[in-house]
């Protein structure tokens, strides 16, 4: 899924204020931590994820990876944080983050 970057300004901004609700480590992807992300990105539709990885690189290419596994889109990466947006059909008003900071 690719977003434009006009699509992607008001996801920016609502994501500015969330937490990161993933995180991974050094040792990059692993089932359980795709797994969290599947549920999160389901609940919420827009997440932060904190990357613990040092090299930019591969910080860069492990949410390229995550995104890819999770059919989502990479919002943006900043630092040691990633931001993944996937739209969900039957999203919860009261889990969403769109439907909340909209």
């Amino acid at each position: 899924m690719t977003l434009t970057s006009s699509e992607k300004k008001p996801l920016r901004q609502i994501a500015h204020h969330l937490q990161a609700v993933v995180s991974i480590g050094e040792k990059g992807l692993s089932e359980g931590v795709v797994a969290e992300t599947q549920r999160a990105l389901t609940d919420h539709e827009l997440i932060k994820v904190k990357l613990g990885i040092t090299d930019r690189k591969q910080r860069n290419e492990c949410a390229d990876e995550l995104a890819k596994l999770c059919q989502a889109s990479v919002v943006q990466c900043i630092g040691k944080v990633a931001v993944l947006y996937r739209a969900s059909p039957q999203a919860n008003p009261k889990l969403s983050n769109i439907n909340r900071y909209s």
